[in-house]
């Protein structure tokens, strides 16, 4: 031990030695303000271009970034819906270069001074001109709403980037479609909610979410609904509703909600986890690595003796820095969070690797085999591309070991990829933007984030087009599967964690009953409605597929739906809430189908639904809506 400690000294006098001669270390420090206001901006990350330094700014507004070695540096300042032009900075040896930053809102720079006065933040933050994809330009407060959502990006291609280089892909919002033309709709189920967390954070930061950072699925399924558990042989009970719908009176709104079995922690099986830790460079802020650290404390607080945890981290490498250890050893695990530090660049697929070997090499026959990675997605060494990614875990999902992701941090935030890989690696993906929902997520939802009871969940509804004109799924846009699909038991679907319920929701229009449209003259086909869909008072029918988790054949459980003609106002509170979310939902993206929806209508709607709400977390939905709508009112004096 002594000779190695010896070493580790003499290799940093050597280290200390070699960068005197090459000219040694200095230090950049300064101050971020807003340039329009002179006020100083917390929570800015200043980078240095090329390099793994960097530092966050305080509430003052300043930063020192130390040990920089000397020569010439471009600095940029990131912080989502902030733009400004890099600098360029000399660093000498033992001394502090001062570099004063100013950045500015995005919606607050007029069009007609975007090139004078951020020609070179046009530039940087523009990643699909390079690729002919079309001018990325910003855009003034007053500017129509759907630009302003996205703070000025014009959206051709596939993915939303913002100044901060996060990336959001691409939402076509489902459209009504005939009930006699395709009366089947077909989707995986969603149980991730990492788009209400993201949302919240942009929201309470004071600024509106990109449109595609909005789905409407997820926002939904944050939040809990009074489901019965489930009775009988089915891990999972359904739960179907019809009333009006609230934007739109003359259509009716379905709500059909699935309810995973409750287990309570104690009597969850063993569990087998890899903290797979992202400690790169992008990981050195105070939302990230910090805030992860305080959240895996919370899980580790709950382990048990038979449980046990490895920690594998990646930077410019992978490495275990803790081999599987026994949740009776909590000191050993937290001390080795705790020596967790950031810096380097990212090997997120080696550390992928890895942690599935350590997860393989300690595989419990009966228990749950589960790596939880935590980063800001944003890998960049090494296999970084979206589909090289998703092959590696589609792969390794077959060992039988799930794959759960956790997102931390602005700014960067890779969103798309982090939602891509929990899906294909048979987990969840969920965004924590505080202690609290790292509370929620690790410890009041520790059995759905833990225990996976139903894999390759599929739901399809048939709609009965003697009742039903039309219809619309509301979010889901990128789970909708091929009707075919359903009963295909080698397609891949959502997982049913423990205690884990999945709400849907449909938008009907009903078919005239003088004229049902069920018959069309065509001249090669015959399209028409069976006499007893006509004589039916059902609605349409809902069915589920699943296989147990060690199982490969699905099976199906089915229940019709009727309309009792419920007038909104008498439909159950889980009914009225999930509606005022999807609402939300559809406000801020601007949908075009949003009809009479309005951030009033969304507030007053679920705040005389809140019910029980246990936790707070109905209440605060309230709150979020409130400060959206303040954020939507157009600025006094805006030019």
């Amino acid at each position: 031990m002594k000779i190695t400690m010896w070493a580790g000294v003499m290799l940093a006098m050597i280290l200390a030695a070699a960068l005197s001669v090459a000219g040694g270390t200095g230090t950049i420090s300064g101050r971020v303000v807003d340039v329009r206001t002179q006020q100083p901006i917390a929570g800015v990350t200043v980078v240095v271009v090329g390099t793994q330094y960097s530092a966050q700014t305080g509430i003052d507004g300043t930063y020192a970034i130390r040990g920089v070695p000397a020569g010439e540096y471009t600095v940029r300042a990131e912080r989502v819906s902030m733009a400004m032009a890099p600098q360029r900075v000399t660093v000498t040896s033992g001394q502090t270069s001062r570099l004063n930053l100013a950045m500015m809102h995005v919606t607050e720079i007029p069009m007609e001074e975007q090139d004078a006065v951020y020609p070179q933040a046009l530039k940087s933050m523009s990643t699909s001109e390079s690729k002919g994809e079309g001018r990325a330009g910003l855009v003034r407060r007053d500017a129509p709403m759907k630009q302003r959502m996205n703070y000025g990006y014009v959206q051709p291609d596939a993915t939303w980037r913002s100044p901060g280089f996060e990336s959001y892909d691409n939402i076509n919002e489902n459209e009504f479609l005939s009930a006699l033309d395709k009366p089947l709709s077909t989707f995986s189920i969603d149980v991730d909610a990492a788009s209400y967390g993201n949302v919240r954070r942009f929201i309470t930061g004071g600024q509106l979410p990109p449109a595609d950072a909005v789905r409407i699925e997820e926002l939904i399924n944050y939040f809990e609904y009074d489901y019965p558990n489930p009775r009988g042989k089915h891990p999972f009970s359904i739960t179907t509703e019809v009333a009006e719908c609230p934007w739109n009176n003359s259509h009716k709104l379905v709500h059909v909600g699935l309810q995973g079995e409750r287990i309570a922690v104690e009597e969850l099986p063993p569990n087998n986890i890899v903290f797979l830790i992202d400690v790169s460079g992008s990981m050195n802020q105070p939302n990230k690595l910090p805030l992860l650290k305080s959240s895996f404390r919370l899980l580790v607080d709950n382990l048990r003796e038979e449980d046990r945890v490895a920690i594998v981290v990646y930077a410019g490498a992978a490495g275990l820095v803790l081999p599987s250890t026994s949740g009776r050893y909590k000191d050993q695990i937290l001390c080795a969070i705790e020596r967790l530090q950031a810096g380097g660049s990212t090997a997120g697929g080696a550390g992928i690797r890895l942690a599935y070997n350590v997860a393989q090499q300690n595989f419990l026959d009966d228990g749950n085999n589960r790596i939880i990675l935590a980063t800001d997605g944003d890998f960049n060494v090494g296999m970084s591309s979206d589909g090289d990614m998703v092959r590696l875990i589609e792969e390794k999902r077959k060992s039988g070991v799930f794959l759960t992701v956790l997102g931390f941090g602005q700014g960067n935030l890779k969103d798309s990829k982090m939602e891509k890989i929990a899906n294909k690696g048979n987990g969840h993906y969920a965004y924590i933007d505080n202690i609290i929902e790292a509370k929620k997520v690790m410890i009041n939802e520790m059995g759905a984030t833990l225990l996976t009871i139903a894999k390759d969940v599929k739901l399809q509804v048939e709609f009965n087009p003697a009742r039903v004109s039309s219809y619309r799924l509301l979010g889901y846009e990128n789970r909708l599967l091929r009707d075919r699909d359903f009963e295909d038991d080698t397609k891949d679907a959502g997982e049913l964690g423990a205690g884990h319920s999945v709400t849907a929701l449909y938008e009907i229009v009903l078919a005239d009953r003088e004229d049902d449209g069920s018959e069309r003259p065509l001249k090669y086909s015959d399209v028409t409605v069976k006499d007893g869909a006509r004589r039916s008072s059902e609605l349409l029918t809902v069915s589920f597929r699943y296989k147990p988790p060690t199982e490969s054949r699905s099976r199906l459980l089915s229940v019709a739906v009727k309309d009792r003609n419920t007038r909104f106002a008498n439909a159950s509170e889980d009914f009225r809430f999930s509606a005022a979310v999807a609402e939300f939902g559809m406000v801020l993206r601007d949908s075009h189908l949003k009809g009479d929806a309005t951030m009033a209508d969304v507030i007053a709607t679920a705040r005389a639904a809140r019910g029980e709400d246990p936790h707070g977390y109905r209440a605060e939905f309230v709150n979020l809506a409130e400060m959206a709508e303040i954020l939507m009112t157009p600025t006094v004096g805006a030019r």
